[in-house]
């Protein structure tokens, strides 16, 4: 049977697959004015980069090994209870579509912001690549 030496061929390419999309990605130099580097390597994340007057609703930037890999959205829980709708989150031209997007619940919030809310990802990399994004 050949379905070892398959898969340990398909496994030996993963990470020839992930320079391919990450050459495909906006770098960092694309971000737009007034965006600065806001946190280090956050784990299946990557940088954040964020404009502090948008912060935070964001968008944030997560970047990593120069490119941008996925858009996040912050939205109190207290909001979403009050039926408040975000009918056109900001976005920035030219980032390819969303590969998958992750929404987390923070119940007791996190450095940044400390209130109960949701965490809205949308990824521009595979669940696999994502899973490879940690602190070095």
């Amino acid at each position: 049977m050949h379905i070892l030496p398959i898969a340990a061929l398909a496994l030996a390419a993963c990470p020839a697959l992930a320079q391919d999309s990450y050459a495909s990605l906006p770098g960092v130099e694309t971000l737009p004015e007034g965006v600065i580097q806001i946190s280090g390597v956050v784990p299946a994340m990557g940088e954040h980069w964020a404009d502090p007057a948008t912060l935070p609703l964001g968008p944030i930037y997560c970047v990593h090994e120069g490119k941008i890999v996925c858009l996040e959205f912050m939205i109190a829980q207290e909001e979403f209870a009050a039926g408040k709708s975000w009918p056109m989150l900001a976005g920035m031209p030219g980032l390819p579509a969303a590969n998958h997007t992750h929404i987390g619940f923070e119940p007791h919030g996190h450095e940044g912001f400390e209130v109960p809310h949701y965490d809205i990802h949308m990824y521009l990399i595979s669940p696999e690549e994502v899973a490879l994004i940690q602190p070095e």
